[in-house]
């Protein structure tokens, strides 16, 4: 790599904008959270709101350039990064208004908002890491602060939740770091053009536990098979905005990071690992929808749900460079993914006290507004048409038969229709079941309902404009 110039260096710098505005975000958040009283932190959660909107801001005039590496191709700002900028600063600004309720005058309002802003920063940091240093450092801050916000609220469910998610992202994460260590000492760089160039001479046994040890962290963070313990439980023992933070903003990177590392990495190393992604994809999707199956507890089903997702966004890594549909694909699932999730996840908040499916009951009658954004989006997460989801599937299903694994497709498509079968469970009370007395004098959180009908109504958006937003996201990966 050439010596960076002081010309360089600003230039990289500048084109760090979005993530840089997160990052004065977070700092001045805390600041100021010190020091404002409790009746004033509302400051911090504008400030918040002001970063993701610059992040935006920033973003978009730039879509249309050259994909290109920063900081000697440690850092990659492509379709891709960008992609994961905008999904992510949306998915704050949802999560800003849903977190309102919980936090607002609370005690640790300031450290709450700082600390989903730096999930936030670290998800998209995963999303353009270009480099094993990097992605590490990156793999960290989309981490710790989610930890933390996991305990949030002190009790006795989110004490255990925290305490099984630290343990096993502590873990992988160590997993993590020593197969990057592997990998350095194999392929002699840690970034990943340098990396694609030596890794066809290197030791195949060596690579291949390194390979699959740096896997292990990044699945840890999309929660997929066979790291997805977890999931269910943080999504059931934490405050309801939380499990909705963990269960879409760490996947959008994490998923990326996959797919990054994939096609610079492991594509010229000559191994085959698209079939050890194939079968991970294949038991997450299967296992995901088994494990909801019978689920009553609503932030339990959702969980289980976000993990079969995953195995869908799987698909479209398996065909990494065997189809002009990959990264397209998995870019929209994404953002659909990110938008319907967050709309049943918004509905959940809203109505804090219905825990189990069947306190949904006459939910139509009761609050027909709310129980239709939540249908949207239950049926969002199946897939069925004009949901932004459904396009998702379609390309990605069309993806994964280029690449000559239709199995896998057909298997996704057995698993997403096997998959109306605990939505319905949670829909037909909400049509048809007669409500309960205590259910009916329950009240409806303004915010987080007005949350999910712009999420509602953004699912359906996307959907209808798939076709723009599918050219729009056209583009090569960065190299240098």
């Amino acid at each position: 790599m050439g010596k960076m110039t002081d010309e360089m260096m600003g230039r990289d710098l500048l084109a760090l904008a979005p993530e840089a505005a997160l990052v004065v975000a977070a700092v001045l958040g805390l600041l100021l959270g010190s020091f404002l009283p409790r009746r004033r932190q509302w400051a911090v959660r504008l400030l918040a709101a002001v970063g993701a909107v610059t992040v935006v801001a920033a973003t978009v005039p730039v879509w249309n350039h050259m994909a290109r590496t920063l900081f000697d191709g440690s850092y990659g700002v492509d379709v891709a990064t960008n992609t994961v900028r905008i999904v992510v600063a949306g998915a704050l600004l949802l999560l800003l208004a849903l977190s309102v309720p919980e936090t607002r005058r609370a005690a640790r309002e300031s450290e709450f908002i700082v600390l989903l802003v730096l999930s936030g920063l670290g998800a998209i940091l995963l999303a353009g890491a270009n480099d094993l240093l990097v992605l590490i450092a990156a793999y960290l801050l989309a981490s710790i602060p989610l930890y933390a916000l996991t305990g949030f609220g002190k009790d006795a469910l989110g004490t255990e939740a925290t305490l099984k998610y630290y343990l096993f992202g502590a873990l992988f994460g160590t997993i993590m770091l020593f197969g990057a260590v592997i990998v350095l000492g194999v392929g002699g760089a840690t970034a990943y053009s340098a990396l694609g160039q030596s890794v066809a001479a290197a030791p195949r046994a060596a690579l291949a536990f390194g390979a699959i040890a740096i896997l292990g962290g990044l699945l840890f963070k999309a929660g997929a098979v066979p790291v997805h313990f977890w999931v269910p439980d943080v999504a059931q023992g934490a405050r309801p905005v939380v499990a909705a933070v963990v269960t879409t903003v760490p996947k959008l990177g994490a998923v990326v990071a996959i797919y990054r590392l994939s096609a610079l990495v492991l594509e010229p190393s000559g191994m085959d690992w698209r079939v050890l992604i194939a079968v991970i994809a294949a038991a997450t999707m299967t296992l995901g929808n088994f494990g909801a199956f019978f689920q009553h507890d609503v932030r339990r089903l959702l969980g289980y749900s976000t993990i079969s997702q995953v195995g869908y966004l799987l698909l479209g890594v398996v065909a990494a460079g065997r189809s002009h549909l990959a990264l397209q694909s998995v870019l929209l699932y994404l953002a659909a993914y990110a938008i319907t999730n967050l709309g049943a996840f918004a509905v959940v908040c809203a109505l804090p006290q219905l825990r189990s499916v069947t306190h949904y009951a006459g939910l139509l009658r009761r609050r027909p507004g709310l129980a239709l954004a939540l249908i949207v989006c239950l049926f969002g997460l199946i897939g069925t048409p004009p949901t932004a989801i459904f396009v998702g599937k379609l390309t990605l299903f069309t993806a994964a038969f280029d690449a000559n694994y239709g199995w896998l497709a057909v298997l996704a498509a057995v698993n997403s229709v096997a998959s109306v079968f605990y939505y319905l469970r949670w829909i037909v009370p909400t049509l048809r079941g007669r409500s309960e007395d205590e259910a009916a004098t329950n009240p409806v959180l303004k915010v987080p309902r007005a949350a999910a009908y712009v999420a509602a109504i953004g699912s359906v958006v996307v959907g209808v404009l798939a076709g723009p937003i599918m050219n729009a996201l056209d583009g090569p990966l960065a190299l240098p």
